[in-house]
């Protein structure tokens, strides 16, 4: 059986209940303190909206401040 799951606690005291249960060979503690990667906001979310999306939304939001700065 090759169940892998990444399981993020919340809680101290999970981590001594995930070590008896590698103690009684329910599971096997792979690595600790795992850092996930950070991915950049630009990677993302490249690709979701169209290109003429974005620039309706670009347009949008300088009208928008315009406004704002016109008050």
């Amino acid at each position: 059986m090759d169940n892998t799951m990444l399981i993020q606690v919340t809680n101290q005291k999970a981590i001594g209940l995930l070590h008896e249960l590698e103690e009684l060979q329910l599971i096997k503690v792979i690595n600790e303190n795992f850092t996930p990667t950070k991915t950049k906001l630009s990677d993302k979310y490249k690709g979701i909206i169209s290109k003429e999306k974005g620039q309706d939304l670009n347009d949008h939001i300088k009208q928008m401040r315009s406004e704002w700065n016109n008050i």
